[in-house]
């Protein structure tokens, strides 16, 4: 299986506390993702503060509009430094994300990392070349200009 990196970052004009609390949020990643992928959280329960053990729920439309189901469980939280999602069930073999935070002369540099692989060997491999890549790029460069709006 082979995994792939993207690594992105982005200046956000805000002090720490108001970046960690709302990127450390369940309850705003509706806000930051493409509309199109008809993103909803479904937990049975209120999403209140992220904890390491916590299992987010989603349906989500990653690719011509077919819903699934995708769980996410926060593996580690270092409060207003940084925080890890990986996938427990969904449309990845692999899906590990990482957010950091970091206080920079007038704001805060966020960095997400994520690792994710695709599943069907090489035919996997080769819609990644040409759909899945593409895809992932385009939802980091959508949360780019809305968070540019937001704050």
């Amino acid at each position: 299986m082979k995994i792939h990196t993207v690594k992105y970052e982005q200046f956000v004009p805000v002090d720490l506390a108001t970046a960690w609390d709302f990127f450390s949020s369940p309850k705003n990643l509706a806000r930051i993702t493409p509309h199109h992928m008809g993103f909803k959280i479904t937990n049975k329960y209120d999403i209140g503060k992220m904890y390491p053990g916590m299992l987010i729920t989603y349906k989500v439309s990653p690719l011509f509009g077919i819903k699934l189901d995708w769980c996410t469980e926060i593996t580690h939280v270092e409060n207003m430094v940084y925080f890890v999602d990986e996938q427990r069930f969904g449309p990845y073999a692999m899906w590990h994300h990482q957010h950091h935070f970091k206080a920079v002369e007038g704001g805060v540099l966020m960095t997400d990392i994520v690792d994710y692989a695709i599943p069907f060997g090489f035919i996997g491999s080769i819609a990644n070349m040409l759909i899945v890549k593409k895809a992932v790029q385009e939802i980091f460069e959508f949360r780019k200009e809305k968070i540019k709006e937001l704050f």
